[in-house]
């Protein structure tokens, strides 16, 4: 029975797309009479069956070997392309965490939009983005992953443009996709490439070929940078981190799921690909790079935000730039131990971000405030996720940051400081919503807001349990180190709660009126706006890459408008005109036309028995030249 269950997990992808296809009499509008509440109905339950069936899949392969199940899909003379599913603890267990996650906020979902014409719409998008997700953390094929990350972005796409009656939420939806396709476009190059060096795209076979490859600086360089601009892209790191931001503005559910599975499942791939990204030193030191620069300066970006959603936006940027710092340093164990620790504390971080705007109606957080007695279960949920994302002792995010500054704190101390910060940063920026949102005077959007309904108190109460119950899970996966209460007084983990510390209590004394929203004073302004408007980066492109392109397509436009056209155009003119004007020769007269095709043969043969190809210059003397020349 257990082999069985366990032969069955290429179902559990399947699951999701099943409820998004019994959506389709609903979404599509056959279907009105009974609203569109069954269509969710259907999609949650498909969920909660791929999370039974994830979990049976998880217990019965922990501590189990390895295995792969290959569905061999194109054979043709030298060509296999097989999609490839990896059975292991690791994969099992990232797929249990994106379908429990995905059933919670399904959930929460079908009380948040519960008044949404388009509720059906939205929970087929959400079944496909389940399903992908599901797909590319079994994956065990890189063809397979690439193609499952293009449907993460179709999905983005719509779901981040699903209110597509407002102007803003088109832009938002638009440059998503945009931005994503950049990565997206190299990726295709790097899978190309590496397929024809390699002749497989199966991550087994790409790794024995990886032990014995012996490519050049340059082309493993090229190589490693195509591979890893994908996941730059998904993960919103630097250059292209920008989406996320401007991604917000699509329904708060669908923002549960991006901020906390969409954005780790790039970096998952990343993860896979790590043996690939060390035949080049420079890719890996390229990773730590943009992982630093991103971490923080989103970190930085994220305190100076006025928009609740998108200043927890800022974060995952920057708790997935100390995994592209993780990956970059060859400690997948890291970033795996990260991402799972972020997953859990962003998912209820936005949950409870998306019931103040359910109540109030508004997410400006200078228009905030004294909320913490009338919505205890989202103040609980919201300190709960941030204690459990920060450094704090003892939740899982403390375990993660400490694994991550042992692991570099022999040899690399420079990336310890960057972990202190970021974690400072990250509680700092924290404690400054939750005092601007829950405490202090109520306003006037804030006077009578009550508790959510159940359906979405009910995750946000289920996910704290889970993020509270995180050490003892670690502890039964073994994750935990040994001697852990003798191993928080180690140095490193005295820095660590010292830092979380400092940044609480910075948080909490800060003087944060509500005029400091846009201060008058110059310098503070100055400084405020250059972290509000994320360092004027998006102006930056608008001046160069826009620009550039922009003027680009200006002069394709002006070539292909009066070259290319013109000269068909001429010819198309001359063409007519010559029509036109030996119309004038037709007399009627066979006589005529007998003799027009007489001496138009004659020409030709004439033309063609001149012996042009047997003249040469060796056969004329000087003489002759000299008394043609002289005549």
């Amino acid at each position: 029975m257990t082999e069985l269950i366990t032969q069955t997990i290429w179902l559990v992808p399947f699951y999701g797309l099943i409820g998004a296809v019994l959506t389709l009499p609903w979404a599509t509008g056959v279907i009105t009479r009974t609203g569109p509440r069954p269509a969710a109905y259907f999609n949650l339950l498909m969920t909660l069956v791929a999370s039974v069936h994830g979990g049976l899949i998880f217990w019965s392969t922990w501590q189990e070997p390895v295995r792969e199940l290959v569905f061999h899909w194109l054979h043709i003379a030298d060509l296999d392309i097989s999609l490839a599913i990896e059975i292991s603890p690791v994969s099992t267990g990232a797929m249990e965490i994106i379908t429990s996650l995905s059933f919670f906020a399904q959930l929460y979902a079908l009380g948040y939009m519960e008044k949404d014409w388009a509720l059906a719409r939205f929970f087929a998008l959400v079944g496909i983005f389940e399903g992908a997700m599901a797909g590319i953390v079994l994956s065990n094929s890189l063809f397979l992953s690439y193609a499952l990350l293009e449907i993460l972005t179709l999905s983005t796409y719509l779901l981040v443009g699903f209110w597509y009656a407002q102007p803003l939420v088109v832009t938002a939806a638009r440059d998503a996709f945009l931005t994503k396709r950049v990565g997206d476009v190299l990726l295709l190059m790097g899978v190309v490439a590496l397929a024809t060096m390699a002749g497989t795209l199966n991550f087994n076979e790409l790794y024995d070929w990886a032990g014995t490859a012996h490519l050049s600086p340059a082309i493993a360089t090229l190589l490693g940078l195509a591979l890893i601009a994908g996941p730059i892209g998904k993960c919103a790191q630097f250059p292209l981190h920008l989406w996320l931001d401007e991604a917000m503005e699509g329904p708060n559910p669908a923002s549960v799921l991006r901020n906390s599975l969409v954005v780790c499942c790039g970096a998952y791939v990343l993860v896979k690909l790590l043996p690939i990204l060390a035949l080049s030193p420079v890719t890996l030191w390229v990773l730590v790079g943009i992982g630093s620069v991103t971490a923080i300066g989103e970190s930085l970006v994220a305190i100076a935000q006025i928009d609740i959603k998108r200043s927890l936006s800022h974060t995952t940027s920057a708790y997935l730039g100390l995994v592209f710092i993780s990956v970059g340093m060859g400690r997948a164990d890291v970033a795996f131990s990260l991402l799972l620790a972020h997953a859990v504390a962003k998912a209820i971080l936005f949950m409870s971000v998306g019931s103040i705007i359910f109540t109030t109606n508004n997410q400006n957080l200078t228009e905030l405030g004294g909320l913490w007695s009338r919505m205890p279960a989202t103040t609980t949920a919201f300190v709960v996720g941030t204690a459990g994302m920060s450094g704090l002792i003892p939740l899982g995010g403390y375990w993660a940051f400490s694994e991550g500054i042992n692991a570099f704190w022999g040899n690399h101390p420079w990336l310890v400081a960057i972990f202190l910060v970021v974690d400072g940063l990250t509680i700092l920026g924290l404690t400054r919503v939750f005092r601007l949102v829950f405490l202090g005077s109520p306003q006037m959007k804030t006077k009578r807001a009550p508790e959510v309904a159940w359906p979405m108190a009910f995750p946000m109460v289920g996910l704290t349990i889970v993020t509270l119950l995180m050490p003892l899970i670690l502890q039964r996966l073994s994750l935990l180190p040994t001697a852990a209460y003798e191993y928080i007084t180690e140095l490193p983990q005295l820095l660590l709660s010292g830092a979380s510390a400092i940044g609480c209590i910075v948080g909490s004394i800060i003087y944060l009126p509500k005029t400091w929203s846009r201060s008058v004073i110059a310098p503070v302004k100055f400084f405020q706006d250059l972290l509000a408007y994320d360092f004027y980066i998006d102006k930056l492109y608008r001046f160069t890459v826009v620009f550039a392109v922009g003027s680009l397509a200006k002069i394709s436009y002006w070539i292909d408008r009066n070259v290319v056209d013109g000269l068909v155009n001429f010819i198309g003119l001359a063409t007519v005109f010559s029509g036109q004007s030996l119309k004038y020769n037709v007399s009627g007269k066979s006589q005529f036309y007998l003799l027009t095709i007489l001496l138009g043969i004659s020409l030709l043969a004439l033309f063609m028995s001149l012996p042009f190809s047997q003249w040469s210059l060796s056969d004329w003397s000087l003489e002759q030249w000299s008394l043609i020349r002289g005549s």
